[in-house]
């Protein structure tokens, strides 16, 4: 079948600046998350798969077809770029209802989409108030609103959350899960890892141009077992718990705090297997035990260091 997204050796510079260095993907999960410092390239790549550039190198397909200068495949596409270069005179509703002019659909129709999508990001209440007046976060939202109210098939947001209140925030990562739940293939941008998290655990980490890695966390996690793992445990005999590990060769180093214990070990599923059978005798009462490593700002850490 063919897959929602792929990538071939593409390579993307401007001048003698390089973007994009030899990207090679596949993906074809519902939400997919670009993540990566400013100045990744995600942009650059957001670009390429909406057609608004071509590689410079290597191949683009979006379901399978070219997303440059493709009218057929760009229609079904709701793009939200990054930046806030809007009509600043016209007001949201205005806005909204242009855009879907420009694309097509007839004033009446085009107005009645504009309003059912300030609706979905809960601006009815400033669709008449001017671009300029909104704030970052409600001018966000009413960038949201332009890429949904067509109901497109797939989605790019660039940074979407950027600027936004927590409601905001709220309000579009539900709206983006709602999209996704009903077939919408999204692709989200983000250098803010517990945004993206929040969205989806499938990803495509980039750093200065290069794909670093791919796939959900936790199996990203996998490819770097050789660095150790750090693992919280709450347990109110902390210090004698201590002493008790670190007769184990494979706990590299203890940190103590009030009521809990965070482990450094090399071998974690043997740690594990261990604080199992501790917790099964009577000797400890194991009140909590969390991974400190199977999040995307651990994954980033170790990936770009």
């Amino acid at each position: 079948m063919t897959a929602f997204l792929q990538l071939e050796s593409v390579s993307k510079w401007y001048g003698q600046v390089i973007a994009l260095n030899g990207i090679d993907c596949r993906s074809d999960v519902t939400i997919l998350g670009l993540l990566g410092p400013n100045g990744a390239g995600k942009s650059s790549l957001l670009k390429l798969l909406v057609g608004l550039a071509r590689p410079s190198r290597g191949r683009v397909r979006v379901f399978g077809q070219e997303p440059w200068r493709n009218r057929r495949l760009l229609a079904d596409l709701g793009y939200c770029p990054e930046h806030h270069r809007l009509y600043e005179g016209l007001t949201a509703l205005q806005f909204v209802t242009l855009l879907l002019q420009l694309n097509g659909y007839r004033a009446a129709q085009a107005r009645q989409l504009a309003e059912a999508a300030l609706e979905r990001v809960e601006l009815v209440g400033k669709r008449q108030a001017p671009l300029a007046t909104l704030s970052h976060g409600m001018r966000q939202r009413v960038k949201l609103a332009q890429a949904v109210a067509h109901q497109p098939c797939w989605l790019a947001l660039d940074e979407p959350l950027t600027g936004m209140d927590p409601l905001g925030r709220s309000l579009t990562i539900e709206l983006v899960r709602q999209l996704a739940d009903q077939g919408v293939r999204v692709i989200v941008s983000s250098h803010v890892l517990h945004e993206l998290e929040a969205l989806t655990s499938d990803i495509l980490l980039l750093h200065r141009g290069q794909l670093l890695a791919q796939g959900p966390v936790a199996r990203i996690r996998e490819l770097i077992d050789e660095h150790p793992h750090r693992i919280l445990l709450k347990c109110r005999q902390t210090r004698r718990l201590g002493q008790r590990l670190a007769g184990y060769q494979y706990v590299r180093r203890l940190e103590f705090d009030s009521g809990s214990l965070v482990v450094e070990t090399d071998r974690p599923d043997e740690f594990y297997t261990l604080i199992g059978e501790l917790a099964a005798g009577d000797d400890f009462v194991i009140e909590a035990m969390m991974s400190l490593d199977d999040n995307l700002e651990a994954v980033f850490r170790y990936l770009v260091k």
